[in-house]
């Protein structure tokens, strides 16, 4: 999220004791960041509009819910090949280049030891308001497994860009590698559950292999291509009272998000927060590179990437999202999303170096600096527009038709952003998370309103 900094009260540049520990000033802030950040923030509600509105099914298989031709397919293909995964991973170099300008300001002043306690003190309350924001709010929280991976960032921040980024590109060959695994896997399964109901058919007796293939095939049909009871128990969930929801949630879904082990399924997010280190070092994520250097990794990336994405899609399509099939086609995705990460990164970069839509850029900016509340904002959103204790829409609106919510809370963030912060120096629950952080309340109003506030981007 943000970075901090040691400063003194009398805002010179002379360290000071570590009771001047503070919250980074904002004239010291990046602003590219802070539009990026934004930009990634309205982008993952695109994705989390499907989480909420849709069956979870529905995400990589439109034929399950939201409908799968005309306007809605092209939502799904424009969703799949723009930005799924895309939007997490520019949130994700975000996070990864914080933590560094964190640490790097905190060292910079001669915060020694004190740097680490504030960051992992940052980090743990994050988790708890994760876990919060897991079980009471939205199920799809992406903050509890940023914390996770958090805890063990610290130490990867002196290595080289260069060891990080072949890191990095050595993460998205295993990931693929796993993908190409997994689709053996089930096709394995597959066969297994075939000859086990081949078996049953002849009265004969199964073996524990195919009783577990014949088991977990199930399983894997019902996750890619529920069954009408499947979603009917799944739709029943969402349209109950608050407290039903939670807890149902909490045993179906949640529980199983935070039971798969921390090093087989945050990949994708470390993946792109050793990118963001690696590219905050080299002045890349500060716009600092020539515009050529953004023009020409916008241009590899797309040419090489958006085919990959494009194909997979409609390759999906053709095999009519069929699991069996799809497994193989999907390996394509982690290096499709990190190539076209980077381009939209670039893209974004370039917005900033050549100063256009000055407007927009600050808007943007204000939504990346208030980027937790505007992400817990959205949740809060998801529960009132789709599940039972608000106007209970939960699989009632096709695909398409999603998006007009999305651009509602797109208003109402690049709307409120700028307003609140022309008045208060953080947004609501960034001010609580830095006075948890450092233990004592922040100042919060700003004495004289700023015009515009966004102006420093």
């Amino acid at each position: 999220m943000d970075a901090y900094v040691l400063t003194q009260p009398s805002e010179t540049s002379v360290a000071g004791p570590a009771s001047t520990l503070a919250p980074v000033a904002e004239a010291e802030r990046i602003s590219s960041i802070d539009v990026m950040r934004g930009v990634a923030l309205l982008g993952i509600a695109l994705m989390n509009i499907v989480f909420s509105g849709l069956p979870i099914a529905a995400d990589w298989n439109p034929k399950v819910g939201g409908g799968a031709t005309g306007l809605n397919l092209a939502a799904f293909f424009l969703q799949y090949v723009l930005f799924d995964g895309k939007m997490r991973g520019l949130f994700s170099m975000m996070f990864g280049a914080s933590t560094y300008l964190l640490i790097g300001r905190l060292d910079g002043r001669g915060a020694g030891l004190r740097a680490a306690e504030i960051y992992y003190r940052r980090i743990l309350w994050l988790m708890l308001i994760g876990l919060i924001h897991a079980y009471l709010i939205w199920h799809g929280d992406i903050l509890y497994p940023y914390a996770l991976l958090g805890l063990v960032l610290l130490p990867l921040l002196r290595v080289r860009p260069r060891n990080l980024l072949i890191t990095a590109g050595v993460m998205v060959l295993l990931m693929t590698a796993a993908d190409v695994g997994k689709g053996f896997y089930i096709r394995k399964t597959h066969d297994l559950a075939l000859e086990a109901d081949k078996a049953e058919a002849a009265k004969k007796p199964l073996t524990d292999e195919q009783k577990d293939a014949k088991t977990e095939w199930q399983d894997i049909r019902k996750y890619f291509i529920p069954t009408a009871d499947d979603l009917r128990k799944e739709k029943e969930m969402y349209s109950g009272s608050y407290f039903n929801l939670v807890g149902k949630r909490a045993v179906i879904l949640v529980k199983q998000f935070h039971s798969t082990p921390f090093y087989l399924d945050n990949w994708d997010m470390f993946t792109m927060m050793l990118v963001g280190i690696a590219f905050i070092k080299t002045g890349v994520l500060a716009a600092e590179r020539s515009f050529a250097f953004y023009w020409k990794l916008a241009a590899i990336s797309y040419t090489i990437c958006l085919p990959i994405a494009a194909f997979t899609a409609w390759k999906s399509w053709q095999q009519g999202f069929e699991p069996l099939l799809t497994n193989f086609t999907f390996s394509t995705y982690q290096a499709a999303r990190v190539g076209m990460t980077l381009g939209h990164a670039a893209v974004i970069l370039l917005f900033c170096k050549y100063g256009v839509w000055p407007a927009l850029r600050a808007r943007l900016a204000a939504v990346g600096k208030t980027a937790l509340s505007n992400y817990i904002a959205h949740s809060l959103i998801y529960g009132v527009v789709f599940y039972g204790y608000g106007f209970n829409l939960f699989d009632k609106l096709q695909r398409y038709q999603l998006y007009y919510v999305v651009l509602g809370m797109w208003i109402f963030s690049l709307v409120w952003s700028p307003i609140w912060l022309a008045h208060f120096r953080f947004g609501p629950l960034e001010w609580v998370w830095r006075s948890l952080t450092y233990w004592k309340r922040q100042p919060m109003r700003i004495k004289q309103p700023m015009q515009a506030h966004a102006t420093a981007v």
